[in-house]
Order: C-alpha cells, then sequence, then structure tokens
C-alpha cells in the first residue's frame, strides 16, 4: 500500500498544473507579487511534498483511507544547513510546533520546517535529524521544527501512515520554483473554513530605503468556519450557494464520534447552511525574508501574520492551533563560532512595509490554498467541496470588488 502512495507523491513533490489562482480570476488582493508569487520568491528556499492518498469507503484503522502527507520547507536549500534568525508566535495554543523554545532562546532556526498531521510530528521530527545526518550536517544534537494541523476528518489519522521515508521524501523533492498549492503534502487531507483546504503561499516585494526585498509566506490552511469566511472582505462564505458544507456519501454516518454532526450528502442539497461544528482544525503560517531582521524583529513580523488571518474571517477560536515561524534569509554565517559576527539590521523605523507585506501575503495564500484544492472524499465517505472559483468571482462582482 505505501508503494502504491509513495507513487503518487512523487507526482505532486514539484508544481503541477492545478486550478486557477486568485490573481488568474482577477481577485484584487493588494500588493505587488514576487514573480513566482510564492515564498520560493525568496531566494535560495526550496519547497517540497509528500502526497499520500491511498483507499476509499469505511474507515479502518492503520489500513485507510489515506489521505495525509509532509510538506518540507529548506530556508537556504539543500546546499547548505547554515541557520537563518528566526522567531515565532502563537495566536492560539492548541497545536503543535516543535523546536520553538531553542528559536525563542538561541534566535536561529537550524534545518528545514516540516508541516504534516497532528499524530505524524514525532516520526518527522526524527526522521529530520536522520535525514540531516545522512548529509553530513553538523551537529551535536538537533530540534526540528515540526508543525502540525488536524487531518481526522478526511484521514485515518490514528493510523499513522506517515513514515521515515516519506518525510525524506519530501525534503530529496524540494526545489525552488512554482509550489504546488492544495491538497498536496502536508495539507492533502486539510478542511478550511468547511472547504477543502491545503498548502497555499504568496509574496509580496517591496522596497525599503532604495533595497528591494521580498517576504513570502506558506500556509498549511485547515481553520476556521464557512459562516465566518471572508475574501477582500466580502462574506463569501456566506453567499455561496453551488456546494454544500462537509457531509458523508455512505449509508451510515462517520464511524468517529466527534464527526456525527455530518449529514448525508443526499440530503444536504446545495444549502450553505453549515452545521453546528466543533473547530477540528489549525493554520500554520511560515514567513520568509531575505530582508535583514534579528529575531526580535522577526517576532514581530510574524505577529503580522495573524491580520492577514482576521482578514478572512479567523477569530482563532478555542479549538484552533494558529502558529507560525518567521526566518530571515540575510545575514549568512551569523551562527558561526569562529569569529565576532558583522551584522545588518533594517531599522524598526523602516518595517511598516514589511508588516504589510506579510499581511497581504497571509491573506492571499489561504485564498490560493482553498481555490487550489479539488473537492475531496475521504474516510467514511466523508466529502469536503472545493471552493467554487467561478462563484466566488460571481459574488465578489456583485459586492463590486471586480468590475
Amino acid at each position: 500500500m505505501m508503494k502504491a502512495a509513495l507513487l503518487l507523491l512523487c507526482a505532486a513533490s514539484t508544481a503541477l498544473a492545478q486550478r486557477p489562482r486568485a490573481r488568474d480570476l482577477g481577485i484584487p488582493f493588494d500588493g505587488t507579487p514576487g514573480p513566482l508569487n510564492a515564498i520560493t520568491d525568496v531566494a535560495g528556499i526550496e519547497v517540497g511534498h509528500t502526497t499520500l492518498i491511498q483507499g476509499q469507503g469505511r474507515l479502518e484503522r492503520g489500513r485507510g483511507p489515506v489521505r495525509t502527507g509532509v510538506t518540507a520547507i529548506l530556508p537556504r536549500g539543500r546546499a547548505t544547513f547554515d541557520p537563518v534568525f528566526a522567531h515565532w508566535f502563537s495566536l492560539n495554543g492548541n497545536g503543535e510546533m516543535t523546536g520553538t523554545t531553542w528559536i525563542e532562546e538561541s534566535g536561529f532556526l537550524e534545518g528545514p520546517v516540516l508541516i504534516t498531521n497532528t499524530h505524524s510530528v514525532g516520526v518527522a521530527r526524527d526522521a529530520a535529524i536522520s535525514w540531516l545526518l545522512q548529509r553530513n550536517a553538523q551537529f551535536f544534537w538537533a530540534l526540528p521544527v515540526v508543525a502540525e494541523t488536524f487531518d481526522g476528518m478526511l484521514n485515518d489519522i490514528n493510523g499513522f501512515h506517515v513514515r521515515p521515508e516519506h518525510v525524506h521524501a519530501a525534503l530529496d523533492a524540494a526545489r525552488g520554483g512554482a509550489v504546488a498549492e492544495g491538497s498536496v503534502g502536508g495539507g492533502t487531507g486539510m478542511v478550511c473554513n468547511s472547504f477543502k483546504g491545503g498548502i497555499g503561499t504568496s509574496s509580496r516585494a517591496v522596497t525599503v530605503q532604495g533595497s528591494r526585498y521580498t517576504v513570502g509566506v506558506l500556509v498549511q490552511c485547515n481553520y476556521g468556519s464557512r459562516q465566518e469566511l471572508r475574501i477582500v472582505g466580502v462574506p463569501v462564505g456566506r453567499e455561496i450557494r453551488s456546494v454544500p458544507p462537509p457531509c458523508y456519501d455512505a449509508p451510515s454516518p462517520p464511524s468517529q464520534p466527534i464527526l456525527r454532526f455530518l449529514a448525508r450528502c443526499a440530503t444536504g442539497g446545495s444549502s450553505s447552511r453549515e452545521p453546528s461544528m466543533p473547530e477540528l482544525g489549525s493554520i500554520i503560517i511560515v514567513v520568509a525574508t531575505d530582508a535583514p531582521l534579528l529575531p526580535h524583529q522577526l517576532r514581530r513580523l510574524t505577529k503580522r501574520a495573524a491580520l492577514g488571518l482576521g482578514r478572512e474571517g479567523s477569530i482563532a477560536s478555542n479549538g484552533s492551533g494558529d502558529i507560525f515561524v518567521a526566518f530571515s534569509t540575510a545575514n549568512a554565517g551569523a551562527a558561526s563560532d569562529s569569529a565576532v559576527a558583522r551584522l545588518q539590521m533594517l531599522p524598526n523605523e523602516h518595517m511598516d512595509r514589511l508588516f504589510l507585506a506579510t499581511v497581504q501575503a497571509t491573506e492571499e495564500a489561504i485564498t490560493n490554498a482553498m481555490l487550489a484544492a479539488e473537492t475531496m472524499t475521504g474516510a467514511d465517505g466523508v466529502r469536503v467541496s472545493g471552493l467554487p472559483g467561478q462563484e466566488v468571482v460571481e459574488i465578489l462582482r456583485r459586492y463590486g470588488r471586480i468590475p
């Protein structure tokens, strides 16, 4: 089973032909994106995915159905493991991101950032260490950064289907260039604002004191409610009529008690009414920049991702793990212990353009994640509809946001 799933994944490790992104549809997000409108617009960053899709029908723990994976972000690519200045922020802590206490203490992110499902954090962490050791990375000990969101609505999350070789495959597949979005990698089984969610990315190019910098954002989107969803300020979630909320397409309800609130798809119709449902998700946001920022400034930057999340309608609900990390690829060699480091730092008084870029790129990355994700049916016949792009455009036209 895992061999078949891994074959699926190799095809998904690089950017594939996918649904139109927000700007392709004419959605008027603010700001100027980089050439790829992706986190990889920050020079040197590489992203890779392992996507595991296997089986259908009733949930059978350990056998599937499987809808999960791993996403890997390498801040300086595989050419060097030189640490980067970093910091992190928890808007709401019902989630996990490992390695953050050392980031806060040292100011450095050492190695890759991995994102997966809630119950695969441990295996991903250990596999990251073994991958680094295979490449002769120099360290006495390692505290990898691995973050998670919950994909148990669609995936056999307690089957532990993510293996070390899948983590290694995502790291090995990491490349620069366009980034695959939607139901790929760690985002494979995710649900965002009651639509199919997953991986999304965006970037902004800014000029500060005559120098050109890039801010890139990548999200694993698995939070929120349909009724609160906003896109460029419009209450899109309340207006959509063409697709039902999450439902189950099976003779009997899902076996997991937490999903018993779902209605059968056959009786759900096309109403936009959302069933009363617990908050099962979270969002991980990775912010990258080539601007010369020190750790205390990166903490300021990563907090601004919360404002982009709020623009999309999030309230950072009690059950949501909204955890962010930011890093700067400037100041190469700053972690060297052989000499006094000579550092560059952008003045605090000139950070506002970077703050704005973070807010804008976060907002657009979340929308890109939903637009890229196709309708998916997973364990116990649970079906989650993709965000209907053309209907979104029609709604925005009605509200005067698109001519």
